[in-house]
C-alpha cells in the first residue's frame, strides 16, 4: 500500500479534523512537532488555524497523504518567504507521518512529495527546514538528501533541564 498524495487540498471538515487527529498522534508518540506530550487538538487547533490563514492568504501549502481508506496518514506545510531577498526557497514546516504507519517508506515518500511540491513553484531553488535535536530526525532528512548548514545548541526547551538543538537543514533543488 502506498499513500495517495495531494498538494493544496480543499479544506474541509473531515480534512481539518484528519490533520488534527494527526499532529496529536504524532505530538503524543513524540514526534517534534512542535508540542511536547500530552497534547490535544483542542490544543493543537489554533497553531493549525494560523496555518489554514497563511493557506488563504497564499503564504502556505498544504500537503497531505492519504491511506488506501482515504483517512489523513502524512501531512507538511510549505511556507514561502516574504523577505523579497529569500524568495527564492521555502520553509518545510510540520512533517508527519502517523505512528502506526512509519517504518513503511511513507516519511521518504512526504518527503519527495514535498520535493516536488516545491518545484512547482516558479523560481524556488531550495527547501529549508528545522528540525529538533537528540529525535535521530536530522539522520532521517539527511538520508532525504538534505545537508546540515547550521546549529544552534539548547535552543528548544523542550522541558526543564531538557534543552536540544535547532538544526538548520537544506535541500536544493
Amino acid at each position: 500500500m502506498t499513500l495517495t498524495f495531494e498538494l493544496d487540498p480543499s479544506v474541509d471538515r473531515p480534512l481539518r479534523d484528519g490533520i488534527l487527529a494527526l499532529w496529536a498522534d504524532v505530538s503524543n508518540a513524540g514526534g517534534a512537532v512542535g508540542f511536547v506530550p500530552p497534547v490535544t487538538s483542542d490544543e493543537i487547533r489554533p497553531e493549525l488555524v494560523k496555518h489554514f490563514a497563511a493557506m488563504a492568504e497564499g503564504r502556505t501549502r498544504l500537503l497531505v497523504g492519504r491511506d488506501a481508506e482515504g483517512a489523513v496518514a502524512a501531512a507538511a506545510f510549505l511556507a514561502y518567504n516574504t523577505h523579497r531577498l529569500m524568495v527564492h526557497w521555502i520553509w518545510l514546516y510540520t512533517v508527519m507521518v502517523h505512528p502506526s504507519h512509519q517504518g513503511k517508506g511513507y516519511g521518504r515518500d512526504l518527503m519527495a512529495a514535498a520535493a516536488d511540491a516545491a518545484r512547482t513553484s516558479t523560481g524556488i531553488e531550495a527547501i529549508r527546514l528545522t528540525c529538533r535535536g537528540g529525535t535521530g530526525v536530522d539522520s532521517f532528512y539527511a538520508t532525504c538528501g538534505y545537508k546540515e548548514y547550521g546549529r544552534v545548541p539548547d535552543a528548544i526547551r523542550v522541558a526543564p533541564g531538557d534543552d536540544r538543538d535547532d538544526i538548520t537543514m537544506l535541500l536544493t533543488l
